[in-house]
């Protein structure tokens, strides 16, 4: 089975270039928002996100060239996705991220939220300097999905009235909406017709979706060590995902122990029972697969080369990194 290492040969050499000015980023004068953005990149990451946009852009070149603007892209793209993570850490009271304390456990809530709106400021200069105002307006689109995405999250919460089409559409503003985005840009960038735009757009989106939910799999699947944070960290706080919404279709009584919000101390073991017998998580790998389908047939307009060969086992690996 490929490696999502081995998946981004094509673009080792500019992933490289993006990994370290990542962590020059936190170039700033003062020394502890210095301190919790370098902790922050040097936590690292899968680099999904740089990545994808990176072989996007090669994807659509001609000459499989990836511009200086599409390069900054990529690290706009990781920057805000690492902002969102800050953020979020704060409002789910997470310990640990990918293994490490997270800024608010490491500094405090203050530094945190300081250290999160540092870094959507600063991608939004480096933005500013790419200089086409139309893939700025495209980017800066998705700060504001990320406050909706939120918002919308924080309504629901142990709420097991809400549909599968709610989860999708929360999960579109909360990771799809800036894979897609950023998709769209390095097409923007390469100066490629509106219906290719829409379709890059189109495959960002459905692959963004795939991966939220594996990520909702392997929350309630897998082990605290793969996972870099407690499993079952999502559900504890009552943000109920797709093997839950599925689980519930079966077993009532799921629904209670959600109701009295895992009160009980034997609650979340039951739960997690509960939603491994009733099939949730087959049904939601499956809805994860028809997301990368739909993804996949976005990408049919493209020539073959190795960027696109990579893109599509890149999309394939979301579902296969759990097996």
């Amino acid at each position: 089975m490929a490696t999502s290492s081995s998946l981004f040969h094509p673009i080792e050499k500019e992933l490289y270039s993006v990994e370290h000015n990542l962590k020059s980023v936190a170039g700033t004068r003062h020394p502890i928002l210095y301190a919790a953005a370098k902790h922050l990149f040097e936590a690292g990451g899968k680099r999904l996100r740089p990545a994808i946009v990176l072989l996007v852009a090669k994807s659509t070149s001609e000459q499989q060239e990836i511009k200086p603007g599409q390069r900054r892209l990529a690290e706009i793209t990781e920057i805000i996705h690492t902002a969102s993570l800050v953020h979020d850490d704060v409002i789910d009271e997470c310990s640990t991220r990918r293994g490490e304390k997270t800024v608010h456990k490491l500094f405090n809530t203050k530094i945190a939220v300081l250290a999160g709106d540092f870094l959507f400021a600063q991608s939004s200069w480096y933005l500013a300097n790419i200089g086409n105002l139309e893939v700025v307006k495209v980017i800066t689109k998705v700060i504001t999905d990320f406050a909706e995405g939120e918002i919308r999250q924080g309504l629901v919460h142990f709420d097991p009235s809400i549909s599968i089409d709610d989860y999708i559409e929360k999960s579109f503003y909360k990771t799809a909406s800036l894979v897609a985005a950023s998709c769209r840009g390095a097409a923007m960038l390469n100066d490629l017709n509106s219906q290719m735009h829409n379709d890059l757009y189109l495959y960002g989106k459905h692959m963004g979706l795939a991966f939220q939910i594996m990520d909702d799999v392997l929350d309630i699947a897998g082990s605290t060590k793969s996972l870099g944070k407690p499993s079952g960290a999502d559900f504890m706080n009552g943000n109920l995902t797709a093997p839950i919404l599925f689980a519930l279709t079966q077993e009532g009584k799921l629904d209670q122990l959600i109701q009295r919000e895992f009160s009980d101390e034997r609650d979340i073991s039951l739960a997690l029972f509960l939603i491994k017998k009733s099939g949730g998580i087959t049904k939601a790998k499956d809805l994860a697969k028809e997301q990368v389908q739909a993804a996949l047939c976005c990408l049919q307009f493209l020539p073959k080369s190795a960027p696109v060969s990579s893109l599509k086992e890149l999309t394939h690996f979301i579902i296969t990194r759990l097996s």
